[in-house]
């Protein structure tokens, strides 16, 4: 369908599809909006059976009634004719009204609109009726018009395209009725009110039924992929620096197309970082046209230890003593993470599971690394498994009740 380039009004103007409306004589095609045709003659001689408008209705005329169509009022605002046209539009929709007829209603809601909400096209139906605007007025009277111009209107539209163009180009049904599956009994007036109302009439725009509208797929991030980040209670001791390989698939440039890629992520250990602590790359993962990659996470994990065990920012060192260690004294070397030995003498008596702490000697604070946790000895008492009689009697002698 061609585009409206304008409408003809008045002698020598030109109009659509070429030629100057003036007192050349015959008639001809004046395109205007949604692909209606008016047909334009110039001059009061009659021909090809159409007549000239003029003079004044007649009262036995019969006709469509485009206001009893769109159940208004004669004198109906602009405003009223919208909402009508909105109200009836919805109503005999053939996506929402299936009872027989109402395809034929919807088309006849249609036309009516285009009627009324065009001043030209209605103030000659007020004035001639259906059959005047459509070229069968009375034959008689006056010439026509100021300019002696008379029109014979037809509906060439699409109902369908009138309708999605009133909705601001959309058809409301498509996002609404289709999750309401058409629930009868619902005021139609309410669910619409978001769209604006009125054309303007369809210029510059192609006449094709609305297809469905349909929202961008909106891309989901994938769950982070997490793995865990072995460390050594000497290299949270000192910081480190990790290089970890990961492969991971990335997407080329003609956006559809994958190509596998290495990459080297590089990991600053932090001085007393904790076990648990996360250390996140984003969008890392694999990458598709469907897609944002996921995050990569790395999780610390202590090393087992093959002298200490931690707590938080305490380091725990077992000491195994003898029972008679315990009961008459001993002195322990006691190792650190940085490789010294510290000996400690002990005089009084050790109980198993008795600890003893060496302050600062364990692990850096997370949050103030030039301070330090303690070193804790936890001793473990060995028992002999037998005592010869002798020692056995001494023992009763020497110990208390």
């Amino acid at each position: 369908m061609p585009r409206v380039s304008g409408w003809a009004t008045g002698i020598g103007r030109r109009v659509a599809g070429g030629g100057t409306e003036g007192s050349g004589g015959g008639w001809r095609d004046l395109e205007a909006s949604a692909g209606r045709v008016y047909r334009v003659r110039d001059g009061a001689a009659e021909r090809g059976g159409h007549r000239q408008l003029g003079g004044r209705p007649q009262a036995g005329a019969m006709g469509k009634d485009y206001y009893q169509t769109l159940g208004l009022a004669r004198g109906a605002s602009d405003e009223e004719i919208k909402r009508a046209y909105r109200r009836q539009a919805l109503r005999y929709h053939p996506d929402k009204n299936k009872e027989p007829g109402a395809e034929e209603k919807f088309k006849e809601i249609a036309e009516a609109y285009d009627v009324l909400s065009d001043p030209r096209k209605r103030e000659i139906f007020d004035r001639y009726g259906e059959e005047g605007l459509k070229g069968g007025g009375p034959s008689g009277g006056s010439s026509g018009g100021a300019n002696g111009t008379s029109f014979s209107y037809t509906f060439h539209g699409d109902p369908h395209a009138m309708f999605a163009e009133f909705f601001g180009g959309r058809n409301p049904f498509d996002t609404f009725f289709g999750q309401r599956n058409g629930e009868e009994g619902m005021d139609i007036d309410d669910p619409f009110s978001g769209f604006p109302m009125g054309m303007g009439g369809f210029t510059n725009m192609n006449f094709v039924r609305s297809r469905p509208a349909q929202e961008p797929t909106r891309k989901k991030q994938d769950p982070p992929v997490t793995h865990d980040l072995r460390v050594s209670l000497e290299e949270i001791y000192s910081g480190c620096t990790k290089k970890m390989k990961i492969s991971h698939k990335r997407l080329n440039p003609d956006g559809k197309s994958i190509r596998n890629e290495d990459k080297i992520l590089t990991i600053e250990v932090k001085r007393g970082w904790k076990e648990g602590t996360k250390i996140t790359f984003p969008k890392e993962g694999d990458q598709t046209s469907n897609n944002i990659p996921a995050d990569i996470v790395f999780v610390l994990k202590d090393k087992p230890h093959n002298i200490f065990k931690r707590d938080g920012s305490d380091v725990i060192y077992p000491a195994r003593i003898t029972l008679r260690e315990a009961l008459c004294g001993c002195t322990v070397n006691v190792p650190t993470l940085d490789g010294r030995t510290i000996p400690i003498v002990f005089k009084d008596v050790i109980r198993p599971g008795m600890r003893r702490k060496v302050p600062g000697e364990g692990l850096p604070l997370p949050k103030t690394p030039e301070k330090r946790g303690d070193l804790i000895i936890e001793f473990e008492v060995i028992f002999p498994e037998r005592i010869p009689q002798t020692s056995r009697t001494i023992l009763e002698q020497v110990l208390p009740k």
